[in-house]
């Protein structure tokens, strides 16, 4: 596991401090063979904003306020300007139960124009509990923000009876203006292999949720339609690279956390196999015995548990542009990664001292980072001055 030794200076600023992160030699987060990663070192501030009740997902507007879900079903607008938050109404009631409630935020490329805004959060319905993924009008010219016009676009099928856990649900738009949704297996193992099933896959859809004509899977059934790719666990963290490439941070099972490249029409193996084992302690053959499997770019023993995952394009933190940055839960961490490396590499980790849910980079470079739990801290991160 990489060692990261890390010097706090306490500033006199209430809530902030900088710390300087220096990234030391990895030997066993990584798969077998790949060199120690060089020492790199970025110095950075962090700045406490808010506290938060289980916060999710965020989102920059363009008038920079922040759109931040609560699993409860609760959506925040909060304004960094004068830290004030209100509550947008107009929520769908969600099914807040194990890791169930409202999830991710995303925003309609063309939002300063449309005002869609996006959001996917596990629903109780015929047959047990699913993600499901909406979109509506985003109405900020009243005292109360609302959200109206909410149409359901997809649904997780099919619902299941037992866990309430899995359910990935990670939105995010490409260039194309094409919509990707991360859908988790549920807990379920085998529904993702079974293309009568979307769970266990990435999924893309048109912005209204109809199927793009040239999905790879159009011959094999109305649900195979929406699929890209299978054979995926518990996705939570979707990001396109720089050059336009899709990649999905997946929590593995015991052992096995993965990075993967998103290639048309792949299978990723779960869970026939994985780079972890069952928490039972069954084994699960490892990627390297069935090459028809896509095996992961870089997988993580022990775990980082990620919970989220971006590519930093900003200048204020030198050293991470266009690297990505993945958040830990029980790692409680940031993680750099050089995914231009083949196999890609893990350069730096930065220990936050709390689970991470989430982060996202703000249009002047910095990064707002939301810590997980019902007393999390809404942070942003700049550069030290």
């Amino acid at each position: 596991m990489k060692q990261t030794q890390i010097a706090a200076i306490l500033l006199l600023g209430l809530g902030s401090y900088s710390l300087t992160a220096c990234a030391q030699d990895k030997t066993s987060a990584s798969p077998a063979g790949q060199s120690a990663a060089k020492t790199t070192q970025q110095a950075y501030k962090v700045e406490e904003f808010a506290q938060l009740n289980e916060p999710w997902a965020l989102i920059e507007l363009p008038d920079q306020r922040l759109l931040i879900t609560e699993r409860s079903g609760k959506l925040k607008l909060f304004n960094p300007a004068n830290r004030s938050t209100q509550t947008v109404q107009g929520i769908p009631q969600v099914a807040y139960s194990g890791q169930g409630g409202l999830g991710d935020i995303a925003l309609h490329p063309d939002f300063a124009k449309n005002q869609w805004v996006y959001l996917s959060y596990a629903e109780q319905g015929q047959g047990g509990y699913g993600a499901v993924v909406v979109r509506g009008k985003l109405d900020l010219t009243k005292s109360t923000p609302q959200l109206t016009q909410i149409k359901k676009i997809w649904t997780q099928v099919p619902k299941f009876s037992s866990g309430q856990g899995h359910y990935g649900h990670r939105i995010i738009f490409g260039s194309d203006n094409k919509l990707w949704i991360s859908s988790g297996e549920r807990q379920q193992f085998n529904p993702a292999q079974d293309m009568k099933s979307n769970a266990g896959k990435i999924i893309r859809l048109n912005d209204d949720g109809s199927i793009p004509s040239d999905n790879p899977f159009m011959n094999q059934g109305e649900i195979a339609k929406q699929v890209w790719s299978l054979g995926h666990r518990n996705p939570l963290g979707l990001a396109f690279d720089p050059q336009g490439q899709l990649w999905v941070l997946e929590m593995g099972p015991k052992g096995g956390d993965e990075l993967n490249k998103v290639i048309k029409g792949k299978n990723y193996g779960y869970p026939i196999v994985s780079n972890g084992d069952h928490y039972d302690g069954k084994p699960i053959p490892d990627h390297s015995t069935r090459p028809e499997f896509e095996a992961p770019a870089l997988d993580w023993t022990p775990v980082i548990s990620p919970s989220d995952l971006l590519f930093y394009t900003g200048n204020i933190f030198p050293q991470w542009k266009n690297k990505a940055l993945a958040t830990g839960l029980s790692s409680q961490a940031m993680i750099v990664i050089d995914t231009t490396q083949n196999p890609a590499k893990e350069i730096q980790r930065l220990d936050m001292k709390e689970r991470i849910r989430g982060a996202i980079q703000a249009k002047d470079g910095s990064l707002w980072v939301i810590e997980d739990g019902p007393k999390a801290k809404l942070l942003k991160m700049t550069a030290p001055q």
